[in-house]
């Protein structure tokens, strides 16, 4: 998976820039996430990995698009296919959202409890996590059978385990040490 990181990277950082540059970030990110869904069709998949021609691959990859891709989103899937990395267009969509929370100063955060949360608790943890991850926060609340109480957040690398398990757990450990 690194490796199709490592292909995708320069065309997301391209795309991206190019998006800032031109303030059109979120209609770049649009028309990448609509050609990386084209990708993943099972007819087009078997076009990306068979033995046609770049210039012919990106006209079909392009006329399938029509009115989805503008110029810009046209001359970066002209230049995917003439490289043969049109497969890479999902990657390619992730890291553009990465570049663009991270332009934004944005953080989705995972958020998983025994419970709902109400609509005053889940703004007291968008408080508390902006104040601490210093950036804006979206949460994404599940809801876990297993927990028996408490929270467990994700935030990118970050976790925040304030489950009951997750407390008796630490404190087995530090009775043990």
């Amino acid at each position: 998976m690194s490796e199709l990181t490592t292909i995708a990277r320069p065309y997301a950082t391209a795309a991206f820039e190019f998006a800032v540059e031109a303030k059109a970030i979120d209609a770049m990110q649009a028309q990448l996430v609509f050609a990386a869904e084209v990708s993943k069709n099972d007819t087009v998949q078997a076009l990306l990995t068979g033995s046609t021609n770049a210039d012919t691959l990106a006209d079909i990859f392009i006329k399938v698009c029509d009115e989805q891709l503008d110029k810009n989103g046209q001359n970066l899937i002209k230049v995917m296919a003439e490289n043969k990395r049109l497969f890479a267009l999902p990657e390619v969509v992730k890291l553009f959202a990465e570049l663009k929370a991270e332009y934004e100063k944005t953080v989705e955060v995972d958020v998983f409890s025994a419970t709902e949360l109400s609509a005053e608790q889940q703004e007291k943890l968008v408080a508390s996590l902006e104040k601490r991850l210093a950036k804006k926060v979206k949460l994404n609340c599940q809801i876990d059978t297993n927990l028996i109480g408490g929270l467990r957040v994700k935030a990118g690398d970050i976790v925040i385990d304030s489950t009951v398990r997750g407390k008796l757990d630490r404190l087995a450990t530090s009775l043990q040490s």
